[in-house]
């Protein structure tokens, strides 16, 4: 797992808005559904995309099918597919979102050439880690031992 700066991390989550989040679930026990709750909890606005489940309502918006039916600037698009499907999926946020700042693969997710592409435009990458679990670190929410931390963190 690649180590980043809390800063850099922190930085990212403070001045994000706006998140799609690829591959969300709408079944709630599974990590993409509350990952994606909780991030439209703490004031996010999180745009789910699962082609699966497009034309659905998750956490009062419509679930699109891909990041092309987005017709509003993205901040960040936070992945939940296998690494190998990342490509594809940087592609089309790069084409999609002019102003898009950050790239986020959660835990399990990585994808070097794809990382290296998105950060030639200019875009933040993080790998292997979920913006979740960061959120509590970084911002004093995670209680040391525990249900807070060892059940939740290690199921994400």
């Amino acid at each position: 797992m690649a180590d980043y700066p809390d800063e850099f991390l922190k930085e990212i989550l403070q001045r994000t808005k706006v998140v799609a989040v690829v591959g969300v679930s709408m079944n709630p026990v599974r990590p993409s559904y509350y990952v994606a709750r909780y991030l439209s909890l703490k004031g996010y606005k999180v745009i789910p995309v699962n082609p699966g489940h497009a034309g659905k309502e998750l956490f009062g918006q419509v679930v699109r099918g891909s990041l092309n039916e987005i017709d509003e600037p993205v901040d960040m698009v936070d992945i939940f597919r296998r690494s190998e499907a990342v490509p594809p999926i940087v592609d089309e946020a790069l084409a999609a979102f002019s102003k898009l700042r950050t790239i986020w693969m959660q835990i399990g997710v990585e994808h070097t050439t794809a990382a290296a592409k998105a950060q030639a435009h200019g875009v933040d990458v993080v790998m292997n880690h979920c913006p979740k679990i960061e959120y509590q670190r970084l911002f004093g929410e995670l209680r040391m031992g525990g249900f807070a931390t060892g059940v939740i963190s290690s199921k994400l």
